[in-house]
């Protein structure tokens, strides 16, 4: 059985806040289509976080970065992924602005499928998801136990800590819209927010 638990928790819940592709996602799904549609993208990461842990405890991670060439194209396919939403932000940023509809009524928010896709591709295509999955889970293990089964009760537990804190994270976003939604601070933000998603691509393909 797992060991440690308080210790683990701990040590996700600051993964989590660390900030990095998956927070500059949450904050444009938040500030683009509302707080549904960032739960959406939760959903998303957490299958994600779910898909690695399994893989951690199949052994199929690392297969994966023993072989230099399918790591490098995952990690080159997240980088275009994340590129392509910075892309997509910025590019909204310079559109003309009719009045502003509000996130559940507005008619161009992302659909909750595509939001849940953007989570798990962002996830997915961050192989550094992976290094922690087959670096730190088994440390929170104990040889003599079910190893595989309690792989993934850890792989669960790291999604809902993520979940949690992704929640507050988009909540406090939310509380601040009102705000944000100012045209002007609007734009500022949909060009920082896009600006970090396209360098953080940029950064995750070349491997920084």
């Amino acid at each position: 059985m797992p060991t440690h638990l308080p210790l683990f928790i701990g040590t996700t819940w600051l993964l989590a806040m660390l900030p990095g592709a998956g927070q500059a996602l949450m904050l444009r799904q938040t500030l683009h289509g509302g707080p549904r549609t960032a739960w959406a993208s939760i959903a998303g990461t957490c299958t994600g976080l779910l898909a690695w842990s399994t893989a951690a405890a199949a052994g199929l991670s690392a297969v994966l970065l023993a072989n230099p060439h399918a790591y490098a194209a995952l990690r080159i396919g997240g980088g275009v992924v994340l590129a392509g939403l910075g892309v997509t932000t910025l590019l909204s940023a310079y559109r003309k602005r009719s009045p502003q509809p509000t996130a559940d009524t507005d008619p161009r928010r992302p659909g909750y499928g595509r939001a849940y896709l953007a989570g798990l591709a962002t996830n997915l295509g961050n192989p550094k998801a992976g290094v922690f999955a087959i670096s730190l889970l088994p440390q929170f293990l104990t040889a003599d136990g079910p190893v595989f089964l309690s792989s993934v009760a850890l792989g669960a537990l790291w999604a809902l800590v993520t979940a949690a804190w992704y929640v507050v994270f988009t909540w406090a976003v939310n509380r601040g819209r009102v705000f944000a939604a100012r045209p002007a601070v609007q734009r500022r933000l949909q060009l920082l927010t896009g600006g970090t998603l396209l360098c953080l691509g940029a950064a995750v393909a070349a491997g920084v």
